[in-house]
């Protein structure tokens, strides 16, 4: 990875919807290069999505919960078990497995108190596996965020 590509990865993460024409003025590169680039890095798995991050209270999700869920038993299989069943469920917006106190750390939204409570009957009451889970209601989204800093171009 070149300054050119690190540039060019920058601009995405701002607007993925730039034009090859628009980038090449950003970055220094003919619009053929950008788009040359911008191929391989999707192709590579570099950027591993074009997505449209929407406001969740804007279409009635206007909770956000962190939570952390702390299992039973870690054996693989039902790790693998509560991953697929947490990348399955719309309500959660991120889930990490992570060290620490916690086994998981999950992002949810929810309309309302009720839906986040049903939500939590589904997957963590009616789990025998986990043992506990902590809720952590978000008051102020003070920085939300998907970019990654990129080193090397002075940029971050």
């Amino acid at each position: 990875m070149d300054e050119f590509d690190r540039k060019l990865l920058n601009q995405m993460q701002i607007n993925n919807r730039q034009t090859a024409e628009i980038l090449s003025e950003k970055v220094g590169l003919s619009p053929a290069a950008c788009q040359k680039r911008l191929k391989k890095l999707r192709e590579t798995g570099v950027i591993a999505s074009d997505i449209s991050v929407l406001d969740p209270a804007s279409i009635g999700r206007r909770m956000t919960m962190i939570v952390e869920v702390t299992m039973e038993r870690e054996r693989p299989e039902y790790l693998d078990e509560f991953k697929r069943k947490m990348r399955a469920s719309p309500e959660v917006m991120q889930c990490y497995y992570v060290t620490g106190t916690a086994d998981f750390v999950l992002i949810v939204t929810a309309k309302d108190m009720k839906d986040y409570e049903e939500f939590t009957r589904n997957f963590f009451f009616q789990n025998s596996n986990v043992r506990r889970f902590q809720t952590n209601v978000v008051m102020d989204g003070v920085k939300v965020g998907l970019a990654v800093p990129l080193s090397g171009d002075g940029e971050g």
